[in-house]
């Protein structure tokens, strides 16, 4: 695949502060790059700096092989780039007048503006919309709008910031099933911000993990969700339990790994006394009744414990066990009332010795 663009050695610095270090990172032509971290991670200052829209105090950024320069060419970057924010930037005119803005600045003809504007608000559901003023839309005709306005310059890179934010779950669902859809049948190379792991899980061809201003982990979306590189990363992208432990035997290509107390056969490559840690999601675990847990169960390792937390979350029930060390698994409501969950009830927690992905300490 060829590399659109790629940054070295970028750092961001904000009064002083760190905002963005980051060593190297290459976007690759026709995929979606799917950035994901918590609020205050500096996604959205890394998009601005790959948009061109923020100068780094250090670092090199190229586009297509070619070197930006930051007090020169900066502006024929820009015009090969479209960014939609999270809050639609529309003017105070009709949806068909904002859908067609950026075609005067590139020098369109009126005929093939009409012709581009017409088709992408027809391709996004908003041609009927046409001459409604833009103040009097909803905030996902809006956005409907935004993108529109950015998808009909055809940009070589398209930068998405948190687009889907300001909407309400409905009209996300159905705009994010849209947008990726069109990703996919235009081919259109894009950067994609969100802190929401469903969003980057449907949209990204890869994933970019980013925390504290760092890209910890970037990865294929199946790659990154089973076998995260660090414990932050992993809790980020759903392992709720994380264990910290101590190999202290191996025998027949498992590994015995101590943890609070407990040892545990666990699949993976670790030498004897090293520390490792075990990363777990909640689907990982299988519950049942104290006394007849080990009679129904082929799973290799069985922890007794208790029901400590149980919290409902639509069709699953969150259920925290203390098995001396902390447990949390998921469960259905109708498995949750079969076992007659309730706080302090004795229980037993089953895995997999392949179930956990086990991080080795560097």
């Amino acid at each position: 695949m060829t590399t659109i663009l790629e940054a070295r050695d970028l750092v961001v610095r904000h009064s002083e502060k760190t905002i963005l270090n980051l060593p190297h990172l290459c976007v690759m032509e026709d995929e979606v790059l799917a950035i994901i971290g918590p609020n205050g991670a500096g996604k959205s200052t890394l998009l601005r700096v790959l948009g061109g829209l923020e100068r780094p105090a250090h670092g090199r950024l190229t586009f297509r092989g070619a070197p930006v320069d930051w007090s020169g060419n900066r502006l024929q970057l820009r015009r090969r780039i479209a960014t939609v924010f999270a809050e639609p930037l529309l003017i105070d005119a009709t949806v068909a007048a904002n859908v067609a803005l950026g075609c005067r600045f590139h020098g369109l003809s009126g005929d093939e503006t009409r012709g581009r504007s017409q088709r992408w608000m027809e391709r996004l559901s908003i041609a009927h919309l046409a001459t409604r003023q833009a103040r009097t839309l909803s905030s996902g005709e809006a956005q409907r709008a935004s993108l529109a306005r950015a998808l009909v310059l055809q940009p070589e890179l398209l930068l998405l910031d948190e687009p889907f934010s300001s909407l309400d779950q409905p009209m996300r669902e159905s705009l994010l099933v849209e947008l990726d859809a069109i990703l996919q049948s235009e081919r259109i190379t894009t950067i994609f911000v969100t802190h929401d792991r469903t969003e980057a899980l449907l949209m990204g061809d890869r994933l970019a993990v980013m925390m504290d201003g760092q890209l910890l982990q970037v990865d294929s979306p199946e790659r990154l969700f089973r076998a995260p590189a660090t414990p932050e990363v992993a809790r980020f992208v759903g392992a709720e339990t994380i264990l910290a432990g101590r190999v202290v035997g191996q025998d027949q290509g498992l590994l015995t790994v101590e943890v609070g107390g407990h040892k545990l056969a666990i699949a993976g490559e670790a030498r004897v006394g090293e520390a490792v840690h075990l990363c777990f999601r909640p689907e990982d675990f299988t519950l049942m009744p104290a006394e007849s847990a080990t009679a129904m169960s082929s799973a290799r390792n069985h922890l007794t414990g208790r029901v400590a937390h149980l919290t409902r979350m639509g069709a699953l029930v969150r259920v925290a066990v203390d098995c001396g060390v902390p447990i949390v698994a998921h469960v259905t409501r109708t498995s949750a009332e079969e076992l007659e969950l309730s706080e302090g009830k004795p229980i037993v927690v089953t895995f997999k010795a392949s179930s956990p992905h086990l991080l080795r300490h560097a």
